[in-house]
């Protein structure tokens, strides 16, 4: 299902937050929006997935306005994990992937043998059986991120919003939510920090800047020297992935003199 935003603003206590982004994404493509810390991600995304009112423009989801679909009729076609997803309630494992199915069933209905089933598998569908009747508090980073992914495609939308999936996880855990994310087959929307994660992972990547859309495109063109230097305050330098042939990018400080012939000796 396809996601397209239009000239979308938000406006806080006077502050533009957002200013007429609009953005594009395909049914099935996994899109990667980056930028720096404080340029309007998660904002933008949290429009995305109605945790706050746009002041103008419109996301659309499947063609409809999004924030005009009913709450359930949304939940039922977009799932989102926001980075404030924790709970403060030790609900067990498989009582967290049950919530996924709230959009799906009547008004104080008890989950049914169906739900049930569609939860199991999607606890197994990311590796996570064996943790149903532990406690969400005790789950390591990793572990708590494989168990939101079974949650949200035991809601079984269409569409999939990430805020920063990959924060605080090892790079094993990166690797691994982002692959689940890839081979759920969802029209994926995430924000990253790591622009060689987003490279390699992401089909499509828009960079917002001060609220704006400054760049997009297939990774290799958009991760260009010119714009990192721009955007990120940083000297970048480009090199192939080894097996994947994904740009990948190596770091100095913009300001940071190049070593002489002399002292590269």
């Amino acid at each position: 299902m396809r996601v397209d935003i239009d000239d979308l603003t938000v406006e806080i206590a006077g502050a533009r937050l957002v200013e007429e982004v609009s953005l594009q994404v395909g049914s099935g493509q996994l899109v990667g929006l980056v930028g720096p810390n404080g340029s309007g991600k998660s904002t933008l995304l949290r429009c995305v997935y109605r945790a706050l009112k746009p002041s103008a423009g419109v996301v659309r989801i499947g063609g409809d306005d999004l924030h005009a679909l009913t709450v359930r009729e949304g939940a039922r076609r977009l799932a989102a994990l926001p980075q404030e997803a924790a709970t403060e309630f030790d609900f067990t494992v498989a009582e967290v992937v049950a919530m996924g199915r709230l959009p799906h069933q009547r008004s104080a209905a008890r989950t049914t043998d169906e739900d049930r089933q569609v939860c199991e598998r999607a606890l197994a569908r990311v590796g996570a059986s064996h943790l149903a009747d532990r406690g969400i508090l005790t789950l390591s980073g990793g572990e708590k991120q494989r168990v939101l992914i079974a949650r949200a495609l035991a809601q079984r939308p269409q569409v999939l919003v990430l805020d920063e999936p990959t924060n605080h996880l090892d790079i094993a855990q990166q690797l691994e939510v982002l692959s689940l994310v890839r081979d759920s087959g969802l029209t994926a929307l995430t924000s990253l920090h790591d622009l060689n994660l987003a490279a390699v992972h992401c089909d499509l990547l828009y960079v917002i800047q001060h609220g704006r859309i400054v760049g997009s495109g297939a990774p290799h063109d958009v991760l260009t020297a010119e714009l990192l230097a721009d955007v990120f305050g940083v000297r970048a330098h480009r090199v192939p992935h080894p097996e994947s042939g994904a740009v990948q990018l190596l770091f100095d400080r913009l300001t940071a003199a190049r070593p002489s012939s002399k002292e590269s000796r």
